[in-house]
């Protein structure tokens, strides 16, 4: 079953990956979430670069909350990191999720944190 599960994922993933290019203008959020973590990247498509990584298991994320909770505050950590990194506008890439729970949360919680979708 996660075999099935995990291949479905994958090809939504590709169909989105054909509509979506990030560039250094507007680069593209990644999220991966696994079942106990999740993991955030920003990137130049053109270059192949990460501009920003953030993730659940970074010390500024409070441990002990629910997973959707971390999820905002990785978001959050994302648009600070990408203020820094003088990123305003990004090009939202949920990997073949479906957009609720914790990928909106983290959505939400970089919408917060400043940045534009």
């Amino acid at each position: 079953m996660k075999f099935q599960k995990e291949n479905r994922r994958k090809r939504i993933h590709f169909r989105i990956r054909n509509k979506i290019r990030g560039n250094a203008e507007c680069p593209r959020i990644s999220v991966y979430r696994s079942n106990t973590q999740i993991y955030c990247q920003i990137i130049d498509d053109l270059k192949g670069h990460t501009l920003v990584s953030v993730s659940s298991k970074d010390n500024a994320v409070e441990k002990g909350q629910s997973k959707v909770e971390q999820s905002r505050q990785v978001g959050k950590l994302l648009a600070e990191k990408a203020k820094e990194a003088n990123i305003q506008r990004v090009v939202f890439d949920r990997s073949g999720y479906l957009y609720h729970g914790r990928v909106k949360a983290l959505a939400d919680g970089a919408r917060e944190g400043g940045l534009q979708f």
